[in-house]
C-alpha cells in the first residue's frame, strides 16, 4: 500500500491523511465495540499521533471503559461517525475507527489480533492463524 492514505467520514465533513502503516490493527468483539460498530466487531488502528493528521470539526465523548480508563472518542457532528478514540493516559496513539472511515482497507489494516473474543457472537468464528485474547491486552503496541 502507498502513504499518505487520505479517508472521510461517511458525509466528507472530516477527513484524515495517514502518513503511515498502522502500529497494530485489533478487532474488538466487545459489547461496546458491537454498539460502535453495529456488527460482531469493531476495527481499530493503532497509530502515532504524530502519524495521522485531521480536517474537518469533531465533536468529543467519553466513557468509563471495563479496564478502569477514560475512553475518550471524537466523531462527526454532522453523520456521527466515530473517527478515533484516545486515552490520555497514552498521548502518543491514535485509535482510529476503520470500518466507517477507511477509504481503502487493504492488507495494511487486516486485524492483527482479536480482542474481548469471549464476547463474540457464537456465529462468528476468528480465523485460526490471527491470535485470539478472551479480554483486552495489556498493552496496544
Amino acid at each position: 500500500m502507498n502513504y499518505p492514505v487520505t479517508a472521510s467520514c461517511q458525509c466528507g465533513q472530516v477527513s484524515y491523511t495517514l502518513s503511515k502503516k498502522p502500529i497494530k490493527v485489533l478487532a474488538c468483539h466487545c459489547q461496546e465495540c458491537q454498539k460502535l460498530s453495529s456488527s460482531p466487531f469493531s476495527v481499530t488502528a493503532v497509530v502515532a499521533k504524530e502519524d495521522i493528521h485531521f480536517q474537518g470539526e469533531m465533536k468529543h465523548w467519553s466513557r468509563m471503559a471495563d479496564s478502569g480508563n477514560q475512553n475518550h472518542a471524537k466523531f462527526c457532528p454532522t453523520c456521527g461517525t466515530r473517527i478515533y478514540h484516545y486515552n490520555p493516559e497514552q498521548p502518543d496513539l491514535i485509535k482510529l475507527k476503520l470500518k466507517p472511515v477507511g477509504a481503502s482497507v487493504d492488507k495494511d489494516f487486516a486485524p492483527m489480533i482479536h480482542v474481548w473474543a469471549d464476547e463474540k457472537p457464537s456465529w462468528y468464528h476468528i480465523p485460526t492463524n490471527v491470535e485470539a485474547l478472551a479480554k483486552q491486552p495489556p498493552s496496544l503496541t
